[in-house]
Parts: C-alpha cells; sequence; structure tokens
C-alpha cells in the first residue's frame, strides 16, 4: 500500500518531464541542432577577415567598460579604411562602442548571421560581390522581415520601386523581396552597377543607402570619389563604418566580450525544393502533403504573402519544405 501511493505521488511531475523532454527534442530535430562536430559557426571563417588589424582595449569588454580601439590596417571590399585620419578613426570608433556594449543586439545579429552568411557568401562570390557585402543585410535588417517607415522590406531592405527595376516580383500573394535567393541576386546587380559607376565598393555600398543619383550628385559637387574624404549626413556617414564595426567583431569575438558556443548559434534550416507552377489553393492543405504545418511553409517561403498563391499565369516558383526531422 505505501508503495502505490508512493509511485501515484510522483507521476504528474514525472509525466511533465517527459514531456517536456520530448517537446525540447522535438525542437531540436526541426532547428537543426545536431552534434557539434557538424555546426555551422561562422566564426572559424570570421575570425580571418581582419587579418592586420590587432584588438587593443586594455579590459575584457564583457565584464568592464572601457573605450574599445583597434590598430593595424583596416579594408571593406579590398578597399583601404584611412585609419589615420582622425575623422575616419572617430567615426569606426563610435560604431565599435555602439555595437560591443550593446551586447543583446549584437548577440542577436551574430546568431541570426551563423544561420545565413554562408548562403549569401555563395550568391555573392557567383555573382562577383565581395565577400564584405554579406555585412550589409546584417545592418540593414538584422536579417529580420520587417517593414521600415519607407516601406522598405526584406533581408536588404528594397523599396517596392525599386525591386521592380530590378525585377523582383510585387504584389499582393508574392513579393520576392522577402526572397533571401533572388533579393540577394538583385542587390548584387545593384551593387555591381553603382561600382560601375562610382569607381570603388565602397561609394557603391554606401549609395545603397542614399541612393545611386544622389551619389553621383555628390560625387560632383564634391569633386572627390574617395567616401572618406567626403561628406554626408549623419546616416550615410555612419553606414560603412557600422559594417566595418560588425566586421571586425565578428573578427574577434572573445575580444569583444562575447562567448558563444556553436550550439548556441543558429544553424541554416534544411530543406528541399519543390516546383510548383499552378495554383495553390491553400497553403495549410498544401504542407499537410509532406507532412507540415502552414508556419513550417511560410517560415521558409515569406515571399507567398496570402494563404493561397493563385498563379493564374503559370509561373514556375522554387517552394522550401522544411525538414522537420534534422
Amino acid at each position: 500500500m505505501t508503495k502505490m501511493k508512493f509511485e501515484k505521488k510522483y507521476w504528474i511531475p514525472l509525466a511533465a518531464a517527459l514531456c517536456l523532454f520530448m517537446g525540447l527534442a522535438s525542437a531540436a530535430m526541426m532547428f537543426g541542432n545536431g552534434s557539434s562536430e557538424n555546426l555551422v559557426n561562422i566564426f572559424e571563417r570570421t575570425k580571418t577577415e581582419c587579418p592586420n588589424l590587432k584588438w587593443i582595449s586594455s579590459n575584457d569588454s564583457s565584464t568592464t567598460v572601457s573605450p574599445v580601439s583597434v590598430q593595424g590596417e583596416l579594408f571593406f571590399a579590398g578597399e583601404r579604411v584611412p585609419l589615420e585620419d582622425p575623422d575616419v578613426r572617430e567615426r569606426l570608433e563610435r560604431e565599435l562602442q555602439l555595437n560591443t556594449y550593446w551586447q543583446s543586439n549584437t548577440l542577436m545579429a551574430m546568431k541570426m548571421a551563423n544561420r545565413y552568411f554562408d548562403l549569401l557568401d555563395k550568391i555573392l562570390n557567383e555573382n562577383g560581390v565581395p565577400s564584405d557585402f554579406k555585412y550589409l543585410p546584417l545592418i540593414e535588417s538584422s536579417f529580420r522581415n520587417d517593414v521600415s517607415p519607407a516601406g522598405a522590406v526584406g533581408f536588404w531592405q528594397f523599396v517596392e520601386g525599386t525591386a521592380k527595376n530590378y525585377h523582383l516580383e510585387v504584389n499582393n500573394e508574392v513579393d520576392e523581396r522577402y526572397n533571401i535567393e533572388k533579393s540577394t541576386e538583385a542587390a548584387c546587380k545593384f551593387l555591381k552597377n553603382s561600382k560601375e559607376q562610382l569607381g570603388s565598393w565602397t561609394l557603391a555600398a554606401a549609395s545603397y543607402n542614399l541612393g545611386l543619383p544622389s551619389m553621383n550628385q555628390r560625387v560632383k559637387d564634391q569633386k572627390t570619389s574617395n567616401f572618406y574624404e567626403m561628406y554626408f549626413n549623419p546616416e550615410t556617414s555612419r553606414y560603412i563604418f557600422r559594417m566595418l564595426a560588425m566586421k571586425i567583431i565578428f573578427s574577434n569575438p572573445k575580444q569583444a566580450g562575447f562567448e558563444v558556443k556553436p550550439e548556441e548559434l543558429y544553424q541554416p534550416y534544411k530543406y528541399k525544393v519543390v516546383e510548383v507552377d499552378t495554383g495553390v489553393l491553400n497553403i495549410a492543405d498544401f504542407a499537410a502533403q509532406y507532412g507540415l504545418k502552414y508556419k513550417h511553409i511560410k517560415i521558409l517561403n515569406t515571399w507567398l504573402r496570402e494563404a493561397k498563391l493563385t498563379n493564374k499565369e503559370h509561373r514556375k516558383y522554387q517552394v522550401k519544405i522544411l525538414e522537420t526531422n534534422q
């Protein structure tokens, strides 16, 4: 009789613990948390991106607040940053302080970048755009699909007119500004066009913020095509340095006070691709064909803006099917 009472007493907490364990295991499988040996870890690569630059803060940024500075040679897209210029150094140090000590924001940027940097690097390389431009969507959107007050959308923050100029489909049901691959390819076209007109990747990057016509006018008015010799509004003035600060911190995460284990970084999604050239009456029903829920389709296909895809013109769309048994 005593034994029976003892077992019943622990049935509920044991059942609760079992449910919690199963839930965590399921979540781990869905989002790809496998053994540490197989995990993507961007810091294995980004730590080499500033090889001639040295972090010289005297204290550990994670425990002590002190000015952050660097010394040595720094490059953006292969173009030298003149750190000997006091104004340039001051603008860089401003962004280093902000991003080093705004730990929550930078930590989330690291976790999200781990999911997307490899994909971006691949597309940038295929399109002849330097790898440093992977930091552009990081500072533009933090890899979130928020909409800016100006109506800019997606990782690369395209407004509708610019998106259509670069052949991205934008309507009520499909908005390819949310398509990572297609929006990155469109951004590459913009950047290469800007580089061709302006003569440098640094100005091309700044024109992504200011606009190409406005940048051409600045070059004409100020009689220089060197970004670091030019005067801009505060937002554009900071733009390149925000990317540089992130590049430096990603190259020196521990010195900046960020101790992040590979298993704590968000892993790339695993998926297969299905080509769809007909209408989809209901995305939830479409998902069910693959044993998935509505959200599993939306997570990887945010460019699908409604719960259906009419597709009267029978266009071919690549739909990613999330693998939930990773």
